[in-house]
């Protein structure tokens, strides 16, 4: 459960302002012109998203290699939240980490601008109570995921996370970099035992491992993207509990060597 709300509650602030309940259907530039903020997109050296704060004027850069128009959606949301939340940031990069969800959680201290930011960004991009009314009564999978994504023009990172620290649906979700798991998380209403898994290899048996093996291309797709796996493929049994069948999902990227490993009750 996360405690610093400082992005957040800036995001609501700056909805009230706008009066808007949901912005995905305003453009970042138009959004950011409201401000008097200068809007680009051009390719940036070795960074996703760049913060310029000049006298009298801000100047965001998102890079234009970005493929999704999704990420790029995010990475500009989160320099906003740079401009709302940190005035003294004059010159700012940002890349992969330091808009990683999963770093940002693991090192929050250490990181509490860019939590701040992220946090702005997911809050001004998927405000709660749109978030919350679009998914109710639907069922949890990837093509939940997929619609949110759609319907709030944001990353399936970002969409994942959201569903975590707003504990709307039972999930444990992983975080595997460069082979190992790097990252784990789950909400409060999943009642599961887990073990000792940070630093190690996914297990054998699971789906993690199998786009592993595959060097992080796709194996699955349609209905197929959720595989049935056994529960302790990544929980530990009591003695007197059965092991039943759970749904595992995968996004990995090949570009860098991360897969996102969600898994849920069947």
């Amino acid at each position: 459960m996360k405690t610093n709300q400082k992005g957040s509650n800036k995001a609501k602030q700056i909805l009230d302002i706008i009066g808007f309940d949901d912005i995905s259907d305003i453009s970042m530039e138009d959004l950011m012109s409201g401000f008097d903020i200068i809007y680009k997109e051009e390719e940036l050296n070795n960074s996703d998203g760049k913060i310029v704060r000049g006298k009298s004027r801000t100047l965001i850069k998102v890079n234009s290699a970005i493929m999704s128009n999704e990420r790029k959606r995010f990475v500009a949301a989160h320099e906003l939240g740079h401009h709302f939340l940190h005035k003294k940031l004059e010159l700012h990069y940002d890349n992969s980490n330091t808009l990683n969800w999963f770093n940002l959680e693991k090192i929050a201290q250490r990181s509490q601008q860019e939590y701040e930011a992220n946090d702005f960004a997911s809050e001004i991009l998927m405000p709660e109570t749109a978030f919350r009314s679009f998914i109710k009564t639907k069922p949890f999978g990837p093509q939940l995921i997929k619609d949110i994504s759609v319907r709030f023009k944001t990353s399936l990172t970002s969409v994942i996370f959201r569903l975590l620290t707003l504990d709307i649906a039972p999930v444990f979700v992983v975080f595997i970099s460069n082979g190992v798991v790097h990252y784990w998380r789950k909400s409060e209403d999943l009642k599961v035992w887990v073990p000792d898994i940070t630093k190690l290899p996914p297990p054998d048996n699971s789906v993690a491992k199998e786009y592993l093996d595959a060097n992080y291309e796709y194996i699955y797709s349609g209905a197929e993207k959720a595989q049935v796996i056994d529960k302790s493929t990544w929980f530990k049994l009591n003695e007197r509990e059965d092991d039943v069948d759970f749904y595992e999902y995968c996004i990995p990227t090949k570009q860098y060597k991360t897969i996102i490993s969600l898994i849920w009750e069947k």
